[in-house]
């Protein structure tokens, strides 16, 4: 049995413990999610280093799941474009049943070889292109489906699950595995599994776009002005970088286009580094 499906015997009177002794256990588990990236670190290395050796030369990222794994790999993808001032369609998110799923959950759609392998052709992927199954359990049906045809073109196949030995492993050149272990309600692994499963995505998306140069030091030196937060955060950055006062910041970036690459290079002084 996986472990993911086992019945974790720390919770196994659950129905009968206080609020309190519940919120505790569960954090306790959340803990235990956290300690299990630990062991997936050198793989998470891998697949940063080759997911942005091929992005460099042009290649996307794609993230492929189904349930809570595409809500997932949906969302990272969704909060790149904001965070680092990427084309949308540079990191992408495909959930087994479609965008529909993303708020009500579409019975069977993992079951489908022929959706995944359908889904991801419609991209049109290459050898360039690096794909990221997410699958708990690691035998989504979809995800391996997906997996053949970026086998097909050459594109690079890494596979995150919570379960050792799975198909989806044995399908990548790269798995990366977090040993959730049994989750606080059986089966239920949006819980542990999920949260562990978020933060290696974190992990992945973030790096690759600082090794690709969108981050400034530990800054979004790439933020698009598209709120009033968001403005205020980008004047607060080119102050933080030149020192200059934030009204002078402010009618730099109204200057050149609210660009802090532009607003920087206007500067007689601006820093040396490659920004």
């Amino acid at each position: 049995m996986l472990k993911t499906e086992m019945r974790n015997p720390s919770t196994t009177h659950i129905d009968r413990m206080s609020t309190a002794e519940m919120v505790r256990i569960i954090q306790d588990e959340n803990v235990n999610a956290t300690m299990s990236i630990e062991k997936a670190l050198s793989s998470i290395e891998r697949a940063i280093d080759a997911i942005a050796e091929r992005m460099a030369k042009g290649g996307r990222l794609f993230y492929i799941g189904c349930g809570t794994s595409g809500r997932l790999g949906v969302l990272d993808a969704s909060e790149c474009p904001p965070t680092y001032g990427v084309p949308y369609d540079l990191v992408i998110g495909i959930i087994a049943g479609g965008d529909g799923a993303l708020r009500k959950a579409v019975e069977g759609a993992e079951d489908s070889h022929e959706a995944g392998y359908g889904d991801i052709s419609f991209y049109n992927i290459t050898e360039l292109d690096s794909i990221v199954g997410i699958s708990v359990a690691g035998g989504a049906q979809y995800v391996l489906g997906a997996f053949a045809k970026a086998r097909e073109v050459g594109a690079l196949i890494i596979s995150l699950s919570s379960n050792e030995d799975t198909p989806i492993e044995r399908a990548a050149d790269i798995g990366i595995i977090s040993d959730t272990g049994a989750e606080v309600i059986t089966g239920s692994t949006r819980m542990k599994a999920g949260s562990a499963h978020k933060m290696v995505l974190n992990m992945i998306s973030t790096a690759v776009m600082v090794r690709l140069g969108h981050v400034y030091e530990n800054m979004m030196i790439n933020l698009r002005p598209s709120n009033v937060k968001l403005r205020d955060r980008m004047i607060r950055i080119l102050r933080e970088i030149t020192e200059l006062s934030y009204d002078r910041c402010e009618k730099l970036l109204n200057e050149n286009e609210f660009s802090l690459h532009l607003a920087l290079r206007s500067q007689e002084n601006n820093y040396e580094k490659d920004i």
